[in-house]
């Protein structure tokens, strides 16, 4: 087995943020269906679109590095969404529903939180600087989700959850 060094690590990396941002994408609408305050809906119906801007970002930068942009089956955001599908059965028709639909949310903000910061890190000390840009655009946006959710949790969803 070659040597592997920080470029093959953040190119996994990238791949495997790449793969779990399209299955967010995809799981986006049907925790905004299933999701029963209006806020908390427009909340994941406004990270869907933002989502899309996200994919398209990690792209430019596959673009960058000369590489296709391609996913690698993250087990990490499986397990995240599983937990929203499940919560999204066992909740179904319940006060506590948008509850826990938010707390999965914030599950999958922290994970991207945590890796969109290890990659900017990574990119700044491989010198990839369009990358560094990109990645701390992401970044913002998530921080900024993660934010919101917060608030909303605190405005009005965990009381009517109560």
């Amino acid at each position: 087995m070659a040597d592997k060094d920080l470029n093959d690590l953040f190119l996994d990396t990238l791949k495997d943020i790449y793969y779990a941002e399209k299955q967010i994408y995809k799981a986006l609408p049907k925790m905004a269906k299933a999701a029963q305050s209006d806020q908390l809906r427009a909340a994941f119906d406004k990270h869907h679109t933002e989502t899309e801007g996200q994919i398209g970002r990690l792209e430019q930068i596959f673009d960058s590095l000369g590489k296709a942009a391609r996913g690698k089956k993250c087990d990490a955001i499986e397990g995240i969404l599983d937990e929203g599908k499940e919560i999204m059965e066992e909740y179904a028709d319940t006060s506590a529903l948008d509850a826990g639909l938010l707390a999965a949310a914030q599950a999958v903000e922290h994970y991207e939180i945590s890796r969109y910061g290890t990659l900017k890190t990574w990119a700044g000390t491989l010198g990839h600087k369009d990358a560094v840009k990109l990645l701390d655009q992401t970044l913002a946006e998530e921080k900024k989700t993660d934010d919101a959710l917060s608030k909303l949790a605190v405005s009005a969803v965990n009381a009517e959850a109560a």
